[in-house]
């Protein structure tokens, strides 16, 4: 069996983060289904570049992930497509403010139902498949699931129990599914809202002294997938060293 017969699904995977995971996982060999909700455009000319350089290669969903009926049919799709499943990477994500005392219980539920809800009920979906191929979970969750975020005590939380979602899974699904997360730290600016002080202030917290790079996100992703074959239950802190300071 070659590797060019393996699947990933990659949620939230049109631009950033999420492109660059899909686009490396597929120059090393996988076949993938990309995931947008919002980003059709930029899901279909990732899909159009992907299925250039190796045709039979790349299938594009589309889906609401705050839709948890919609989440077994990305799956079902996926294995429909390929025949398989040996990869699920969690990595969409909803991010905004909100402040303490003026929480509304629709913000509680949005940042929850994206961060944390989808990538368990995605799982659940995937385990039987990912199982027949002894396959593996990513979950990209946020070094703010450890260490609070001002202003966004709903995303902290969420991004926290998307942590203890990774290793309980791990202990459910184990031995033929390994599950891990990635925390990244600052990877890439935010495309709005983060002014160049703040950026020096978050540099001088960072040991490393710069911010990451989407391809090293990317990469720790496929050494979890393909790699980490004694690894589960674990949480990779991408950070720069920021969680040391």
């Amino acid at each position: 069996m070659t590797h060019f017969q393996r699947v990933a699904l990659v949620t939230g995977s049109a631009r950033r983060i999420g492109a660059a995971i899909a686009r490396h996982l597929h120059a090393h060999g996988y076949r993938v289904a990309v995931h947008a909700h919002h980003s059709s455009e930029e899901l279909q000319s990732l899909a159009f570049d992907l299925e250039s350089e190796r045709p039979g290669s790349v299938l594009a969903l589309e889906a609401d992930l705050r839709d948890v009926a919609a989440l077994p049919d990305l799956v079902e799709q996926t294995v429909g497509h390929f025949g398989r499943l040996d990869a699920l990477v969690n990595n969409a994500s909803n991010f905004f403010p909100t402040p303490f005392g003026d929480v509304l219980p629709e913000q509680w539920d949005e940042l929850f139902a994206v961060n944390a809800r989808a990538p368990f009920f995605l799982a659940q979906a995937a385990a039987p498949h990912l199982r027949n191929q002894r396959g593996a979970i990513v979950n990209l969750t946020d070094l703010h699931a450890s260490q609070p975020l001002r202003d966004h005590p709903a995303y902290s939380a969420a991004k926290a129990a998307l942590e203890m979602t990774t290793r309980s899974l791990a202990l459910e699904l184990a031995p033929h599914v390994r599950v891990n997360a990635i925390a990244p730290g600052a990877i890439l600016w935010p495309e709005q809202g983060k002014s160049e002080a703040a950026k020096q202030q978050l540099m001088a917290r960072t040991p490393l002294a710069r911010i990451g790079t989407a391809h090293e996100i990317a990469s720790a992703v496929r050494w979890l997938l393909d790699d980490a074959s004694y690894v589960t239950g674990q949480t990779l802190r991408l950070d720069g060293g920021r969680t040391l300071t």
